[in-house]
């Protein structure tokens, strides 16, 4: 009883330090960027698009690439785009994040689709977020696109946005939509107090993707395109999809704690001084899932956990956690 308390605890403390932190905007105890005077006002600065920004098509140096296994927000649609500098290549060392060279670009833009069930009557686009290395630390800015859907700018105070669409049902769907501060997203790019991406790992990447040519494995596509060292994708971990109901509920709800949570509870992120850990390479009995699985439950159905990026319930992913959860009922 005591131990369940103690955990209880220090999720409550996590909490409400995030919310002072977020209130404050006081980032002397998250991590250092670079100097962000780099960052340009504008998004067409970067010359990331060619022809009509809003169009999203990514200019010649800037690859497209796709992740296994992808974080909540809102349900908003995401274009993820990298460039790497001429004469340089990413380095897959681990499973983990490769190795980015200096100069290295990294950009998500969020987006959604009037019409989910018809694409083609357009899209409104909300906010991109770019973060830059130099000198061997990450800068990073969000940019709010206007509503001519012509240009970005760089926000430094966070907002909300009324958004609206029709889902994938055909149901009107509305939300305000939060596009956050620099120092927000601090929170969750934080490992080891150090600011560093965290969707681009190399078993996130490590998965088929359909080319002109056919489908081929994403980390080899990577190598042909220049920007990745030579490599062998099979000695490499694949994530799994937390979509594919092919596939074991507990691979698919590991994948999907591992991207939506375990940046902030793992030994170098914010909830560090958690007891749980969310790793989709830890071994499950170091993870105390099974311990903390009524308050994983609680804290996603009530909107706390992730801490930021969501507005609303994700509903699938609450459903697919809950059915992971009658996994050890079953057990015991």
């Amino acid at each position: 009883m005591m131990e369940k308390r103690s955990t209880l605890v220090l999720l409550v403390l996590c909490t409400l330090a995030l919310m002072a932190y977020i209130t404050s905007g006081d980032l002397s105890d998250f991590p250092p960027l670079a100097n962000n005077t780099e960052l340009s006002v504008k998004i067409s600065d970067y010359h990331i698009f060619d022809g009509p920004i809003a169009a999203l098509k990514p200019a010649a140096d800037f690859k497209e690439y796709q992740l296994t296994a992808t974080l909540f927000t809102d349900y908003a649609e995401k274009q993820r785009l990298v460039k790497v500098p001429k004469g340089f290549k990413l380095t897959a060392v681990t499973n983990g994040l490769p190795d980015f060279p200096d100069g290295t670009i990294l950009v998500k833009t969020f987006y959604y689709y009037h019409d989910k069930q018809d694409t083609s009557k357009g899209k409104q686009v909300i906010e991109s977020r770019v973060m830059i290395k130099n000198d061997s630390r990450w800068s990073a800015g969000t940019y709010q696109w206007n509503k001519e859907q012509t240009e970005a700018f760089l926000v430094t105070r966070g907002l909300n946005m009324p958004v609206n669409w029709l889902d994938k049902d055909g149901n009107s769907q509305s939300i305000s939509y939060h596009i956050p501060k620099t120092s927000e997203c601090a929170t969750c790019h934080n490992a080891d107090n150090k600011f560093t991406p965290i969707g681009p790992k190399i078993r996130n990447l490590n998965r088929d993707i359909m080319t002109r040519k056919g489908p081929v494995n994403q980390l080899t596509y990577l190598q042909e395109a220049g920007i990745l060292n030579k490599t062998d994708p099979a000695s490499f971990q694949k994530l799994s999809n937390w979509e594919d109901k092919s596939l074991p509920v507990e691979d698919r709800a590991r994948a999907y704690l591992d991207i939506n949570c375990a940046h902030c509870h793992s030994e170098q992120g914010y909830c560090s001084g958690s007891r749980l850990k969310l790793g989709y390479d830890l071994a499950f009995e170091h993870t105390r899932i099974a311990h903390q699985a009524g308050r994983i439950e609680r804290f996603m159905s009530k909107k706390t956990m992730p801490m930021l990026g969501t507005t609303i319930v994700h509903k699938e992913g609450l459903e697919l956690i809950r059915e992971y959860i009658n996994t050890f009922k079953v057990k015991r």
